[in-house]
């Protein structure tokens, strides 16, 4: 007989009596049948105490959709809406069989029988999420409808459980038709729409009674994501989603075979704005809207849902500047001539203004930033910069003569009314806007040169016309206003390159910022030569440059460029203070959408940027900076004397009405196109009318080279 002793088993034995080192420590089959009874049983009361203490609220309490507001930059005046909650709610009774059955198919094919939740959806997807598939809810319709519009969107798991419960008790208080019904007044549908009323007409201008067979099946399908399936939107995606639909309604037993054959993708009227968009801000609203989606990642059901408050950059005062002055253009202005109009803040690429259309709701294309126009003149902008870069100097001397044939294209280029300038200085060539010279200088740094400081200056290399060709320099490329208003705000803003932007930030309904616009700026070319550059570009805006007239209405320095294309399809006008860079393009458009030679109106024979474009360009800055303090352009006497200078006897240093800026003028440079006289001083608000009287063409020239004001003023059409 053994004397070993055997230990007395303990309630839970554990660990194991009687056995070894390490088998006493592996759990009995009771032990862990014990231990899941009391994990269920916790579980269990847990759920029911949550059951208990959940309330169902109204089925409008649900609804948790608001509206978005737009304001101006002052945080206070609204711009506009996004998505007024437009919903009509409707019985039941009202929605035809074929739509609750689309929906039902759809969405939950065992919604009549299930009890709010379905335990073998929520294990598939917790299966397929646990092995690292896209996140899957395993929502029934009951819980899509808590999910959407009574807790929103949630993946977690003490959300999930929630949702559930809520569930629960909402299919056990509820009938199946009041949960359809409640379900199918509070859904979005895209376009604006709440509830299937608002979205048969929306998407079928019919009543929701009135729908057919098709149209519930395309409006069942698109219900995951209604924005981005919209036939208008993503045809294909719709047909898909159409197709899936018919396929399951018959598969449950709810259309024949026949009826699935027949039935044919519907029809959906034009998709349209709310009238919010009306008039010029429809522009921003769409363009605020445009940037979000594509730049910061939000959605537009978001963005039409989440009761957001998104403060703009746009001034509202300088808005209206921007709109009157468009419209202060002569009423023979041909009806399909556009004009974009851009203001933009070059230190953190805040818009200040943009004029993208008359009417958002009769041209959904905005002037200003999709539009795109032939560059002309101001193109030489990136010729200049990448000269300097190469360390060509301001003061070198070109060959202007009134045409150049150019080889390499085989073809002959010639200024601006065959004008013969001489030689002339870089400074000069951007004064005067000499094309011949400019080709020259082209040859001598690269075309290639052109191009790549023009990407590195903003533009993409995808650029539509940007390639590297001697006569690139002559801006053929076609660029939007605010792409040129980038490009010209690397200067203004001393060699650093911002991003233009509409949005400041995006507040929340409790008002926490959700999103916040980055101001940040890139270095891309140097200081020093920014500078110059800015000196150069003065130039254009003193008497004799191709936006002289300017400098007789103000003493305010100002530096920039007009541009010109051939045709001329597009006219330019660009400036810039330290604190403001705007762009104001024109062209026009033919009936298929091609571009077209401008229409000459309002008294001009020919259009160049430096006529009806600067007008509208002076007739917005005139106001837009008259509260801004007058800021000078960096003083460059320094850099220009580590310039290579001329000869001592060749050059004549002549103070400029900025006491910073020193103009240089060679000796043998031609005098200039303009009458020599002194400008009359005139009030800053008076507005410069081109005259065409005071500008006579040349017998042999197609186009007038000189244009003029009712000063006596004279300047370089271009």
């Amino acid at each position: 007989m053994s004397n070993k002793k055997v230990k007395k088993k303990s309630l839970l034995n554990y660990p194991r009596a009687n056995k070894g080192r390490f088998a006493r420590w592996i759990p009995s089959w009771r032990l862990l049948f014990l231990l899941l009874f009391l994990f269920l049983f916790l579980g269990l009361a847990l759920f029911v105490i949550l059951y208990l203490k959940t309330n169902i609220p109204e089925p409008d309490d649900f609804a948790l959709a608001e509206t978005t507001t737009v304001y101006y930059s002052d945080e206070k005046t609204v711009m506009g809406k996004y998505a007024d909650v437009n919903r009509t709610v409707i019985t039941v009774d009202k929605m035809p069989k074929v739509l609750q059955h689309a929906v039902v198919s759809s969405e939950d094919r065992t919604f009549y029988t299930n009890n709010g939740i379905s335990v073998k959806a929520i294990a598939r997807a917790l299966l397929n999420n646990l092995k690292g598939g896209p996140m899957q809810g395993g929502s029934t319709l009951t819980q899509q409808y808590v999910e959407r519009y009574y807790m929103g969107t949630t993946r977690s798991v003490p959300g999930k459980v929630k949702e559930a419960v809520l569930a629960l008790k909402i299919d056990g208080s509820q009938t199946k038709s009041a949960i359809l019904e409640n379900y199918l007044n509070t859904i979005y549908f895209g376009r604006g729409a709440y509830g299937i009323e608002a979205a048969a007409n929306a998407y079928f201008g019919v009543p929701a009674s009135k729908l057919n067979l098709a149209q519930a099946a395309l409006l069942a399908g698109i219900i995951p994501a209604p924005s981005a399936w919209d036939p208008a939107v993503n045809e294909k995606k719709a047909q898909q989603r159409f197709q899936r639909v018919l396929r399951l309604m018959e598969e449950d037993g709810r259309i024949t075979a026949k009826e699935r054959a027949k039935t044919k993708f519907p029809t959906t009227i034009e998709l349209k704005e709310l009238n919010t968009f009306g008039g010029t801000n429809g522009y921003i609203l769409a363009e605020v809207k445009r940037e979000l989606i594509k730049n910061s990642g939000f959605t537009e059901t978001e963005l039409r849902t989440r009761g957001y408050k998104i403060i703009t950059t746009i001034d509202k005062d300088k808005q209206e500047y921007a709109v009157a002055a468009v419209n202060e253009l002569p009423k023979s202005r041909p009806e399909n001539n556009r004009v974009g109009l851009i203001s933009v803040n070059p230190t953190n690429g805040e818009i200040y203004a943009i004029y993208g259309g008359a009417d958002y709701l009769k041209r959904q294309r905005n002037t200003a930033t999709q539009d795109r126009a032939q560059a002309g003149s101001t193109f030489k902008l990136f010729a200049l910069v990448g000269a300097l870069e190469q360390g060509v100097s301001i003061y070198k001397k070109y060959d202007s003569p009134s045409n150049l044939y150019i080889p390499e294209i085989k073809a002959k280029i010639h200024n601006s009314g065959f004008n013969n300038h001489g030689k002339i200085d870089l400074t000069q060539m951007i004064k005067y806007s000499s094309n011949t010279a400019f080709i020259t200088l082209n040859k001598e740094i690269d075309p290639k040169t052109t191009m790549d400081t023009a990407i590195k200056m903003g533009l993409d290399k995808d650029t539509p016309g940007l390639s590297d060709n001697y006569a690139n320099v002559l801006g053929s490329t076609s660029l939007t206003a605010a792409e040129m208003a980038r490009a010209y705000a690397v200067p203004a803003n001393g060699g650093k390159l911002i991003t233009p932007h509409l949005v400041s930030r995006i507040e929340d309904k409790d008002g926490a910022a959700v999103y916040i616009s980055p101001t940040n700026a890139q270095r891309v070319i140097s200081q020093d030569i920014a500078n110059l550059a800015t000196y150069a570009l003065h130039s254009v805006f003193t008497p004799g440059g191709t936006a002289g007239r300017i400098s007789s209405y103000t003493n305010r320095p100002f530096a920039g460029k007009t541009g010109t294309s051939s045709g001329p399809v597009s006219a330019w006008s660009v400036g810039y203070t330290p604190q403001m860079v705007t762009v104001v393009n024109m062209f026009q458009v033919g009936k298929n959408g091609e571009e077209e030679v401008l229409t000459p109106f309002g008294g001009v024979r020919t259009l160049y940027g430096a006529n009806h474009p600067t007008t509208v360009w002076w007739n917005y800055m005139k106001q837009a900076v008259k509260d801004t303090k007058v800021e000078q352009f960096p003083d460059v006497k320094q850099l220009l004397k580590k310039q290579a200078p001329p000869e001592p006897k060749k050059v004549k240093e002549e103070v400029d009405a900025d006491p910073n800026e020193v103009e240089v003028k060679p000796a043998e440079t031609p005098a200039p196109v303009q009458k020599k006289t002194k400008p009359k001083p005139k009030p800053a608000v008076e507005t410069p009318k081109p005259n065409p009287e005071k500008s006579k063409p040349k017998p042999d020239s197609p186009q007038n080279s000189i244009c003029g004001d009712e000063n006596g003023n004279t300047w370089v059409c271009e």
